[in-house]
């Protein structure tokens, strides 16, 4: 960190124990992203009732270069409850920023449309057709919104391409919207 770490506690007593436990927890962060700038944890006790027992309130702010990444947890009991419920939301959210930064974003399957050439209703399978003329083989598994029995030649529906060992299949093939063709 650029930054020493900023530990502040609101009414409740200072622990060395628990101060050497958030400074562990910080020092693991810069293995899920290294150019920390700053962080800043913050543990507190607010409205202390007598019905309903002490809950605490854990508030992370880490900065990192172009974003200031806020974790808050609070009402738990137990203060290393909070503190590991906080940690672990940070290092998802250092996690998540660090991939977007590389552009190891998740990608979609490509959606396509075509038309169902052929069915075959008492083995529960079916030929699509695709723009170019090539056929998918698809079965009742695959179908996202209608049922098998309802599909009829020369609907149009969408469906994602896969590679199986026969060959490209269609997954996920749908009709239009609440059975409606497309």
């Amino acid at each position: 960190m650029k930054t020493p770490l900023q530990i502040t506690f609101r009414d409740i007593e200072q622990s060395d124990a628990l101060e050497a436990h958030i400074r562990e927890k910080a020092d693991k962060l810069e293995t899920f992203f290294e150019p920390i700038m700053s962080c800043r944890v913050v543990v507190e006790m607010p409205h202390q009732h007598k019905q309903q027992g002490k809950f605490f309130n854990v508030r992370i702010d880490i900065g990192v270069p172009g974003k200031e990444i806020v974790v808050n947890r609070d009402k738990h009991e137990d203060v290393y409850v909070a503190l590991r419920d906080g940690f672990d939301a940070a290092k998802r959210q250092l996690d998540d920023y660090s991939r977007r930064l590389r552009g190891d974003t998740k990608t979609h399957p490509q959606e396509h449309t075509g038309l169902v050439a052929r069915l075959v209703a008492e083995e529960g399978y079916g030929f699509i057709r695709r723009a170019d003329g090539d056929e998918l083989y698809f079965n009742s598994d695959n179908l996202v919104n209608i049922h098998f029995d309802q599909l009829q030649e020369g609907v149009e529906v969408k469906f994602i391409e896969e590679m199986a060992a026969e060959g490209p299949q269609a997954k996920r093939v749908s009709v239009g919207q609440h059975g409606i063709p497309l």
